[in-house]
């Protein structure tokens, strides 16, 4: 994953939605939303499922972009 797609991943597992995250971040929401479905697509890629938000927060904790102590 590149730098920034970590920056969205972090800031949107640690957020309400979407539209909070594109606000702190100052992008469109649909550029929120393409970068999810790029880190999606490349964790499906190496079999890991990414499907849903709570699958995120697991593969996150697991590669250590996130850790229990910040949820």
């Amino acid at each position: 994953m590149s730098h920034r797609e970590i920056e969205v991943l972090r800031c949107w597992l640690l957020s309400d939605s979407k539209t909070e995250v594109s606000g702190k971040l100052h992008v469109a929401p649909g550029t929120i939303k393409s970068h999810l479905h790029r880190i999606r697509g490349k964790y499906e890629a190496v079999g890991r499922n990414a499907g849903t938000k709570a699958s995120l927060v697991a593969r996150a904790l697991q590669d250590g972009i996130l850790t229990l102590e910040e949820l």
